[in-house]
């Protein structure tokens, strides 16, 4: 038997290697896997038939291995032994186990196999590191294996939550691990940092050859640091907990850098993907969310606020003397608003039955204030409902910029008074003109809808900047999660479309108004002065129209003389002689 695995290794050794630095390979006839030190590899795994991985010609001043395999959503498992325990083997997409190696060892064995039905499609690689580099999950007290390199992923409509075991110092092949708690000095893994790392796919993109291309960009240190996007720096004494805001259908990267800051080195851990959706379910899957329905199956109860901002989208160009039309909608945003707030967060009420209350809220509130214009101009109470509407928006786009992600705002008291202020400092700054307040929300407001449009029917970052207020008014753990989002093609495309919708319409607005009066008088006046004058003014033909009353009697009349009978003509008695 041990010759059969020599002969097998020696004809695997005689095959040509790929070019570059992934190798690309079938299944294996004899169930061996040869692997070389920093290559990726592609290679497939079916249930029935595990496979035994091998790599050999270790150099002697390499300590450690971190061996990671990805795949895009099946699971796959990889273990030290034949045998699988919690202990010596991680299942999931993105699994890696680290080989702390032995004087003069040169090779290592490890076992790879998975229980999904259809083949699974998998990238793995073998990471060297020396003795002065700091190990991934050295110091792993929460997890099953002894050493876990593992990024553990959780997400859920609102938020994405990443964990990982904290590292501990490198030390030489043969010698004792630092101990992990019994000192805190400079001289213990208390010196480590974690820099945490995000990296976006392109939009749009669930292939599995994009992800497992750009999986390899995020393996290593070099390759991180220069690929994604430093978000936040951990010290020894934080939590080993991220949150990150969950952008269903956007393929999502994560990977942790521990560096030592005494010998200046550095190890990455084994990254992590999420589309914060499921490719095996049917209801919410990641391919149907770039239709229509992709809101309600995946963002559930976010969608109340773009479905109420589309119907603003005539305003753009709609100019003041359609106010009525104008102020239905924004009392319809603001009720309805506020109202999805305040039945999400106190009533279990089901996401339809939500969605039909917040429906009839926000057509009443729209009600109310077009009934307040109309029957008695109460202008400055329309205008600050206006003003706000357009304060939301300003205050945030203020938050969507990399401002709203300072560790100060993950005080819900400080967030919410700072959005209070720069909300109410825009009807406050626009009270003194209240038509330039009017076109100013009207053009922002409605160019906005378009964007609420586009991602109803593809991705785009730009909807998250009212999604994002939404998710933190509605879920008490989102104040904590950063809010970074990708902007690529498509974002600027349509940012592009939004700035020229709105100048373009606040500049058609403000040509129209132009010897205009200043403000329309309500519509209620303008009836009560136009039955004084057909009252007073006898020359009016309108004058000499009978009054309802006779005109409903008259009609009434009319139509009951359609059902009766027509009397015959002539007389009835015969003439006397």
């Amino acid at each position: 038997m041990r010759l059969l695995r020599l002969l097998a290794l020696a004809a695997l050794a005689s095959q040509p290697e790929v070019a570059g630095g992934a190798e690309t390979v079938g299944n294996s006839s004899v169930g061996i896997i040869e692997f070389s030190v920093g290559k990726f590899r592609y290679f497939k795994l079916n249930r029935p038939f595990p496979e035994e991985a091998i790599l050999r010609d270790i150099s002697s001043n390499v300590t450690f291995l971190i061996f990671q395999i990805h795949s895009q959503y099946q699971n796959t498992t990889i273990s030290f032994s034949k045998t699988v325990l919690p202990s010596n083997s991680g299942t999931g997409t993105d699994k890696g186990l680290v080989f702390i190696l032995r004087p003069e060892q040169s090779m290592c064995f490890w076992y790879l196999e998975t229980s999904d039905a259809e083949p699974v499609q998998n990238v793995a690689i073998p990471i060297p590191y020396s003795e002065r580099d700091p190990i991934p999950g050295g110091c792993n007290l929460e997890f099953d294996l002894d050493i876990d390199p593992n990024i553990y992923l959780e997400y859920d409509f609102f938020e994405t939550t990443i964990k990982f075991a904290p590292a501990n110092l490198g030390y030489a092949r043969g010698t004792e691990s630092p101990p992990c708690d019994t000192r805190t000095g400079q001289d213990s893994r208390w010196r480590l940092q974690y820099d945490v790392y995000q990296y976006f796919l392109p939009e749009n993109d669930l292939t599995e050859e994009g992800l497992l291309k750009h999986l390899q960009r995020m393996a290593e240190v070099p390759q991180v640091i220069a690929s994604a996007i430093k978000v936040v720096t951990l010290t020894a004494n934080d939590k080993t907990t991220v949150s990150f805001s969950s952008l269903p259908g956007q393929g999502v990267i994560y990977n942790v850098i521990v560096w030592d800051p005494f010998l200046n080195t550095s190890a990455a851990y084994v990254p992590a993907h999420t589309y914060a959706c499921s490719f095996d379910t049917v209801e919410g899957n990641c391919s149907s969310l770039g239709l229509v329905t992709r809101f309600r199956e995946c963002r559930g109860e976010l969608v109340t606020w773009k479905e109420s901002e589309q119907l603003l989208l005539p305003a753009v160009f709609a100019d003041l003397w359609l106010g009525c039309f104008k102020l239905f909608f924004i009392g319809f945003i603001f009720m309805g608003f506020f109202f999805y707030i305040l039945i999400t967060r106190l009533t279990p009420v089901k996401y339809d039955v939500r969605l039909i209350l917040t429906a009839i809220a926000g057509s009443a509130g729209g009600i109310f204030l077009v009934a307040a214009w109309w029957r008695f101009g109460i202008l400055t109470l329309c205008m600050l409902c206006v003003g706000l509407v357009l304060g939301c928006l300003v205050s945030s786009v203020t938050f969507f910029t990399p401002l709203g992600n300072l560790t100060i705002f993950n005080n819900d008291s400080v967030f919410w008074v700072t959005f209070s202020c720069i909300a109410v400092l825009i009807p406050g700054v626009f009270m003194g003109c209240l038509r330039i307040l009017n076109i100013l929300t009207c053009g922002f407001i409605g160019s906005y809808s378009v964007v609420l449009a586009v991602d109803s029917y593809m991705y785009t970052s730009l909807s998250y900047i009212t999604l994002n207020v939404l998710k933190r008014a509605l879920s008490t753990h989102f104040r904590s999660a950063v809010t970074n989002v990708p902007l690529q093609t498509n974002d600027f495309i349509i940012l592009a479309v939004w700035g020229m919708l709105a100048v373009s319409g606040i500049t058609l607005q403000i040509r129209r108004e132009r010897g205009r009066r200043y403000f329309p008088p309500h519509p209620y006046k303008l009836w009560k002065q136009e039955r004084e004058r057909r009252v007073t003014n006898i020359l009016d033909p309108s004058y000499h129209i009978p009054p309802l009353r006779e005109r409903l009697y008259s009609r009434l009349t009319q139509i009951r003389e359609l059902f009766q009978k027509d009397q015959p003509a002539g007389e009835r008695t015969p003439l006397l002689l």
